[in-house]
């Protein structure tokens, strides 16, 4: 309990620091931030932001879906979020008949509103530091292993008491710092989500992977949504006779603008990041895992494109599934680029040097922290082959034949099906089958067949494999009964090949899962050590998906010599960009066309007459933030984080103060959409409008 007492003590400490990075816990803005926002220009206080014991901005913050943020902006329920991130439910809705992507899509009033099937939006109800609850009783000496099991042990005793106090609610007891702190996240979870607009994806995905990541941007990357709720407000399963969500809090919206040099702030659920990495974990990273992750998903993608960009039908079907895989890719391959260039590595290992010399000097063996670095160091070493090739397995086979997915409990048959076409998932199978034999030692038995019935032609396999498994269509899966279902289950050659797959993971887990231990120690002791070390340092948390609250300003930056990017783009660029051999990423829609030559903007544009598209943030930011809320100084909306840049890539393991931007869609763009483009003012009408 005394090293738990003395970690919290350091912690508090460095509450009163100040830094450029960060990703801050609620809980504690008004004792570590609220002097260093007022200061950047914040006119609102700590309480206004976020206040256990009333109504606040946090109130009106929700998680969309499985990893993307929203905001409430109306007492209605009403809901801002990103295009990308409605993405999968705007697709489902969608046919060849209602091309909802392609054409976008506006409600004229609630009978309208399309339910989305399967979507949930949570609402942050609570916040409770329980880390003394759940280590202050384990003993400084204690192992890695007892550790954990009484960490665990004593969450589980702490999620029961708070699922008593608050019945129907979702508890999550995340860790941070490296396992050396603990919240708990109580939540509301609404099920009966609405689609109420978005724009077409000409708009909403305007320069599709070329921009993606990039800076200037064009991108009108928001949708909108309602929240609906039973009589009693309360969360309730799709009905007729559900009512919208009457908010709590809802955010006001700002028709002011922006100029460099603004505060700016955001509130949402970032994702993950690793600010922790040693140069270890780097160099696994830049020599493993990002290199098979780019060339695996680049040779699927490069198929999937070829089939969409053919027929109207695959391209519905798969859009959702190829931005999901894109996106990582691309950021994958800027990641690498950004820690060689901005030589991340060597700042770690200095880090690292600094931290053994403190170790070494400052505490004893039996504390751990002398160890610490050289257990990441085994964890990164051993089982290195075998991560490897589990990684493989992953991307190649578990994304490339998509009816393995069957084999794990796909509940919605008609919904998988919906989203499959077997002459698409036959062609990235062959590929995958092939560049998966050319880069690993470690092949699944299937391999054997292949060779001993086919010739070694995996090409062949692969066409039998489709040619004679029952789950290559839904009418053949519908054509079972229940009875035949399970005996037809089990003579599939899908069958054979999920079995081969499985014993491979068995064969190369162990040397795998011997490695967990020695990281998760090894994690735990240095950050823990380097608080110690720097106990005047501002430490924030990794993200973890909690909701976390990042401000700045709005800044141009200089990615080059020579070079220096404006804080904000306009529609003017939007035009310069149509490209009609690229129809796919850079089309502008007649609509809009007409808009601007007529200079039909109405309120929203700018002081100089000018339609503002996107602009930049310094703000921290990662995956999850997408749909985030930018706001003011005020606390009132200005626009929807959507991206970062990619002269930053490196930002999720190392923050680049010179570098770092948040993208973010000016809510003026969103607005001039909504009413002018989708000729939905009633929307508008329900908004509160500074």
């Amino acid at each position: 309990m005394k090293k738990l007492l003395t970690l919290l003590a350091l912690i508090g400490v460095a509450f009163t620091a100040v830094a450029d990075e960060g990703m801050w816990l609620l809980p504690y803005i008004k004792k570590m931030n609220q002097k260093d926002m007022k200061q950047h220009g914040c006119k609102l206080k700590a309480e206004d932001i976020y206040s256990a014991e009333k109504s606040s901005l946090k109130d009106a913050i929700v998680i969309f879906g499985g990893g993307c943020t929203g905001e409430i902006v109306s007492p209605n329920g009403l809901l801002f979020t990103n295009h990308h991130c409605g993405y999968d439910a705007i697709q489902k809705l969608s046919s060849v008949e209602h091309d909802y992507l392609k054409d976008g899509f506006w409600a004229m009033n609630y009978g309208e509103e399309l339910p989305a099937e399967g979507l949930e939006v949570r609402f942050v109800r609570h916040i409770f530091d329980v880390t003394a609850d759940v280590v202050g009783s384990i003993p400084s000496t204690a192992s890695q292993s007892e550790y954990e099991q009484f960490s665990n042990g004593n969450k589980h005793l702490v999620e029961n008491r708070l699922k008593e106090q608050y019945p129907g609610m979702e508890v999550v007891i995340p860790s941070f710092f490296g396992d050396n702190q603990y919240f708990a996240f109580v939540y509301e979870v609404y099920t009966d989500i609405r689609l109420v607009g978005t724009p077409p994806s000409s708009i909403g995905k305007f320069g599709g992977d070329t921009d993606n990541w990039m800076w200037p941007r064009h991108t009108g990357d928001f949708s909108v949504f309602r929240v609906y709720a039973g009589k009693d407000n309360r969360p309730a399963a799709y009905s007729e006779e559900n009512v919208p969500y009457k908010a709590e809090k809802w955010l006001d919206v700002s028709l002011d603008g922006i100029e460099e040099g603004d505060f700016g702030m955001i509130m949402g659920f970032p994702g993950s990041t690793e600010r922790y990495m040693t140069s270890y974990e780097i160099d696994y990273m830049l020599e493993v895992d990002n290199p098979q992750r780019i060339y695996i998903r680049g040779e699927r993608q490069q198929i999937l494109r070829k089939f969409m960009d053919a027929d109207q039908a695959i391209r519905i079907q798969y859009d959702a599934k190829y931005a999901r895989s894109s996106n990582y890719w691309k950021n994958s391959i800027g990641m690498s680029r950004g820690i060689e260039k901005l030589n991340v590595r060597d700042k770690k290992a200095k880090q690292e040097a600094e931290f053994q010399a403190w170790a070494n000097a400052n505490t004893l063996p039996e504390e751990g922290f002398i160890d610490a670095l050289s257990l990441i160091e085994r964890s990164q070493l051993e089982g290195r082959e075998e991560r490897a090739a589990v990684q493989y397995i992953n991307e190649a086979f578990m994304q490339a034949v998509e009816m393995l997915q069957m084999m794990f409990g796909v509940e919605d048959i008609e919904g998988f099906y919906k989203d499959f076409n077997a002459d698409v998932d036959r062609a990235v199978a062959k590929r995958m089958f092939q560049i998966y034999r050319e880069n690993n030692k470690y092949l699944p038995s299937i391999y054997e067949k292949i060779d001993a019935e086919f010739g070694g032609n995996s090409d062949a396999y692969v066409d039998w494999l489709y040619d004679n498994s029952v789950f290559t269509s839904l009418d053949k899966v519908r054509a079972l009964s229940e009875e035949e279902f399970d005996a037809a289950f089990q003579a599939d050659p899908l069958y054979e090949l999920a079995t081969s797959l499985v014993d491979i993971y068995r064969e190369l887990s162990p040397a795998i899962y011997r490695t967990i231990p020695l990281y998760d120690e090894g994690h735990r002791l240095y950050i823990k050590g380097l608080m110690m070390m720097q106990p005047d340092k501002a430490w924030a948390s990794d993200a973890n998906f909690t909701i976390r609250l990042t401000y700045g300003n709005v800044l141009p930056y200089s990615p080059a010599d020579g070079i220096v990017y404006k804080h904000y783009t306009t529609i003017e660029g939007v035009m310069a960009k149509e490209d009609p051999s690229n129809p796919v990423e850079f089309t502008v829609p007649e609509r809009l066309k007409e808009l601007y030559a007529k200079k039909d903007y109405g309120r929203y544009a700018d002081k100089n007459g000018e339609l503002p598209v996107a602009f930049l943030v310094n703000c921290d930011i990662t995956g999850g933030n997408s749909g985030s809320p930018v706001m003011n100084d005020k606390g009132q909306l200005i626009g929807l984080a959507f991206d970062g840049n990619w002269e930053a890539m490196s930002g999720d393991v190392a923050f680049e103060p010179e570098l770092q931007r948040t993208i973010a869609v000016d809510i003026r763009y969103v607005l001039f959409i909504i009413e002018k483009y989708g000729n939905a003012k009633w929307l508008i009408d329900e908004l509160t409008i500074k």
